[in-house]
């Protein structure tokens, strides 16, 4: 349904996308995580139109769509900061592209009522987007993009202003309108579990590259390198071997033990353990019993050799 091949970008000399590719099917989520100066913004902009590549080309639907301006691409477009009209309500927000492709009044009503009941927003319409909050601002902004019924949707970065309460309840709600809709969608974040938690693949994005795709399951089970395994926070890598931290079982020690932990974190349901192994080795392991080492403590560390990755 989207094809990007080779596209290039450069600002002042800087390459901000370099020879980048992928392809998104019909009705699949697409996650494109990387960090800040990646080019996953820059990727996403290319792809609406407001931005020109320098080299490449990006087809929707088998279209080349260079020279199509955005607004007649059948793209729509989520922001992290909304991007809301203040001085239209809420249903003038969510009927905003209707209205510009003159579709009737009934018609633009109807559709409100539609996209705002889907967006858990009913009985919204005459508010001010002044007077909501972060979360129910960026619904809006999900309700307006989804009201022409584009044919790709294109989310940058949508959750990244709320806090993560309300972030993990959008981030469900997300997940079900994504099913629900099968829509064929573009998801940049530079957060993990929002990408794996929405992509049926995720795009990993690296100066400017795609450096891999794959389901979330592959690609944790098999980074294709040691610059991706340690961007998603697989850190036991040496000697070309990646020790994924699920598969280091760590124990309080029987005797003398073969490692002492160094540092405990607790991060929600599990905790993130550090230990420093007597042959000069650092493991990270995680555990999930609230019974857990103690930093200082001496333990007994087995890896399970099915979690050892050999990088290519």
């Amino acid at each position: 349904m989207l094809r990007v091949e080779n596209v290039s970008v450069r600002f002042e000399g800087s390459a901000a996308l370099d020879d980048a590719s992928l392809d998104v099917a019909t009705g699949e989520t697409m996650a494109v995580l990387g960090p800040s100066g990646s080019g996953k913004t820059t990727l996403l902009r290319v792809i609406s139109g407001l931005q020109a590549p320098d080299r490449g080309r990006v087809l929707v639907d088998g279209e080349d769509v260079a020279g199509v301006p955005p607004h007649r691409r059948g793209i729509g477009l989520v922001f992290q900061d909304h991007a809301l009209f203040p001085h239209r309500d809420v249903a003038g927000n969510v009927g905003f592209g209707l209205r510009m492709r003159r579709d009737t009044p009934a018609a633009i009503a109807s559709r409100t009522a539609e996209l705002l009941d889907l967006v858990g927003l009913s009985g919204f319409e005459r508010r001010s987007v002044g007077t909501l909050s972060g979360g129910e601002q960026q619904r809006v902004a999900l309700a307006r993009a989804l009201a022409p019924e584009p044919r790709l949707l294109l989310l940058d970065e949508p959750l990244g202003s709320l806090d993560r309460r309300l972030r993990d309840r959008l981030l469900d709600d997300l997940a079900r309108l994504f099913e629900e809709l099968a829509l064929t969608a573009l998801y940049v974040t530079h957060d993990q579990t929002e990408a794996f938690t929405l992509g049926d693949r995720v795009a990993v994005m690296r100066a400017g590259r795609v450096a891999q795709i794959a389901t979330p399951d592959a690609l944790w089970a098999m980074p294709v390198d040691e610059d991706v395994a340690r961007f998603l926070g697989l850190a036991n890598v040496w000697d070309g071997e990646v020790v994924r931290p699920e598969a280091v079982h760590v124990r309080p020690a029987a005797e003398r033990g073969n490692g002492t932990v160094e540092s405990a974190v607790r991060t929600g349901p599990v905790v993130r353990l550090r230990v420093h192994l007597d042959d000069d080795r650092v493991l990270e392991a995680v555990v999930a019993a609230l019974d857990h080492p103690r930093p200082g403590e001496r333990v007994d560390v087995d890896i399970d050799r099915e979690g050892i990755v050999r990088l290519r």
